[in-house]
């Protein structure tokens, strides 16, 4: 039977048709400026190709010269090693370059610009010069468009002229922004090359007044300059090495996070970079602290051997492939993971193993068991006890008799017997000194007044407790077989995943087989997560383990049952505290990991200083 053709409007009629003439090579300058619009997308495209060079030249100061946000001027100035008069012609050529000469170059290469073409691609599009001296020669000055060699004044570097970007390509320039939004893509380039190279001074100046200057300095410093004090004082420094990969730089804590994913760096053997490996690691160490759909802060340096990673994906160099995703997925996450888990507190005054010399090794022992929280150091009724099987109503009836249970008058502890008052007070997170509205704690530091959120900080306390406890069980999570398989149909992607993978889902509590040629089926699922959708979470841990050769999901499912079993379990509002109870809570804070941010990721303390203090009351004025 013959169907109707649909009639489609005009415009949505394909506009192909036959093609008549002869196969042609492309003239030179078209070929430049299909190369232009993979390389060229707007002024700050232009600026970080040409910074590119002057860090490889050497350059310890590059100046950025801008006009009409870079539409109309681009002017990059580099005291490197310059271009002999020679090759200043061969320079503007399509695919020429003195950083590769094979591909055994190009595998391991360790350059920020390789692909030769930039200059040329600009050229094709703009009118473009470039001034260089070479040490023990004079400088000379080309025009691209004319290919014409002058002699020129100025020191050893070299100077890159860019104007008019778009004039021969007058339809692509409409789709430029205003002049302002160019300009802030253009800073935001040269931040990027600032922050990896805090070893080179950098300077942007926008229609004769200088906007931005960042003077060379530490690592540390140019991180502060560039990503502003709030980071910079929240910043916690992050150094891993997990084999061949290494991971360092730093994390904003999440008091520092953000709506949008602005102030997230990553660079890859110095090359800042945009891919999903690192992304995702971050995103899922940051997971157990920051709170709502908040963005977390960090720059992060990966450094990868070169022939592991294939950095040629894309014209702008800005995309990179990983011949071993795992391998820096984990060493991100770990990494990242790690720096967030060290709580503040423990460091925010003086070191707690300063205040415990001339004990004695029983009085250590004594101390450390009472601020470690070992199995018998804190009141009985703050020590929730995982059950051996997590299955969810046992677990929560246990913590719920613990959570009634009622308090003891008066429980003192180790800590408080062992140590005098003037030391107490030096503690991280000070001395008690009272509670405020059954919800608040006032603790005396050495610096001024900490308050904390009594139910958060001990709803973390838990939460870390239980997770500790169920990870020091088994490597291996313990499952449930389903009365009646779950089968869904799957794509071919999520079968292979299934059989390559079949002894990572055991150790994460499922069982996962080919049902048919196209259907996956769940036979078992972890024991904790007997309750939950077991197809919704068979494709969440198969599309990790496709991506990333690893998988976070049934862990996180399980952190948030035991996150709820500790909100129950955790001492609530409005119950009193006796000093030494709220003591002993101040000493498992500073010893708990996370514990600056409930499961939430609230803050569960804050601090005033003295300083604050006495501004707020105009002392000594």
């Amino acid at each position: 039977m013959n169907l109707p053709q649909p009639d489609f409007p005009t415009s949505l009629r394909p506009i192909s048709r036959p093609i008549s003439r002869p196969i042609t090579a492309l003239p030179d300058e078209l070929v430049s400026q299909i190369a232009a619009g993979e390389v060229v997308e707007r002024p700050a495209s232009v600026v970080r190709e040409l910074l590119d060079n002057a860090l490889d030249a050497g350059a310890n100061r590059v100046v950025l010269r801008l006009g009409a946000g870079g539409v109309r001027l681009i002017r990059v100035e580099d005291d490197g090693s310059g271009i002999p008069a020679s090759q200043l012609a061969l320079a503007l050529t399509r695919h020429a370059t003195s950083k590769i000469s094979t591909l055994d170059d190009l595998e391991s290469v360790l350059t920020m610009g390789f692909r030769g073409e930039a200059l040329a691609a600009i050229a094709s599009i703009a009118e473009l010069t470039i001034t260089s001296r070479v040490a023990g020669q004079s400088a000379h000055m080309i025009d691209a468009r004319s290919g014409e060699i002058e002699a020129a004044a100025r020191e050893v570097g070299t100077t890159v002229e860019v104007r008019e970007l778009f004039f021969a390509t007058p339809a692509r320039r409409k789709f430029l922004k205003t002049d302002a939004t160019e300009l802030a893509h253009c800073v935001e380039a040269v931040r990027r090359h600032a922050l990896v190279r805090p070893d080179v001074s950098f300077e942007i100046w926008h229609e004769g007044k200088m906007t931005d200057q960042w003077r060379a300095a530490s690592p540390r410093q140019r991180m502060t300059d560039v990503m502003g004090e709030d980071f910079g004082q929240a910043a916690i420094e992050v150094n891993f090495a997990a084999g061949p990969v290494q991971v360092r730089g730093w994390v904003g804590t999440p008091e520092v996070a953000r709506s949008r994913a602005d102030m997230q760096f990553a660079y890859v053997n110095g090359r800042y970079v945009r891919e999903k490996v690192s992304t995702h690691a971050a995103r899922q160490a940051y997971a157990d602290v920051l709170h709502g759909h908040k963005q977390a802060a960090y720059v992060l340096f990966m450094q990868v051997p070169p022939e592991r990673v294939d950095v040629n994906v894309h014209p702008t160099k800005i995309e990179v492939r990983f011949r071993d995703g795992r391998e820096v997925h984990q060493a991100v996450l770990h990494g990242v993971a790690q720096a967030l888990a060290a709580p503040r507190a423990a460091s925010t005054e003086v070191a707690a193993p300063a205040l415990l010399r001339g004990l004695s090794d029983a009085q250590h022992a004594e101390l450390a068991a009472a601020n470690l929280v070992a199995e018998r150091g804190a009141p009985v009724w703050m020590q929730p006890r995982l059950p051996e099987r997590v299955d969810g109503a046992a677990a929560m009836a246990q913590l719920q008799a613990l959570w009634q249970r009622p308090a003891p008058q008066s429980t003192p502890t180790p800590t408080l017997a062992a140590a005098t008052p003037e030391t107490a007070s030096h503690w991280p997170l000070g001395r008690a000194l009272a509670q405020l509205h059954g919800i608040y704690i006032l603790s005396q530091s050495a610096d001024g007044l900490i308050v904390v959120d009594m139910h958060a900080a001990h709803e973390r306390i838990v939460y870390e407790q239980l997770k500790a406890q169920l990870d020091a069980r088994d490597q291996r999570v313990a499952s449930q077989a389903m009365l009646i398989p779950a089968t869904f149909a799957a794509t071919p992607q999520e079968v292979a995943t299934a059989e390559q993978s079949e002894s990572a889902l055991t150790k994460l509590g499922l069982e996962i087989t080919a049902f048919s040629t196209k259907t996956l089926a769940v036979r078992a699922v972890p024991l904790a997560l007997s309750d939950a959708d077991p197809v919704a979470l068979a494709r969440s841990v198969l599309a990790d383990l496709s991506t990333h050769g690893a998988s976070q999901a049934v862990t996180q499912a399980q952190h948030e049952l035991l996150s709820t079993m500790a909100c129950h379990g955790a001492v609530r509002a409005n119950r009193r505290l006796s000093l030494e109870e709220m003591n002993a809570l101040l000493r498992q804070m500073e010893t708990t990991e996370r514990s600056d941010q409930c499961n939430h990721g609230r803050p569960t303390w804050r601090a005033l200083s003295l300083a604050e203090l006495d501004k707020f009351f105009m002392r000594g004025r």
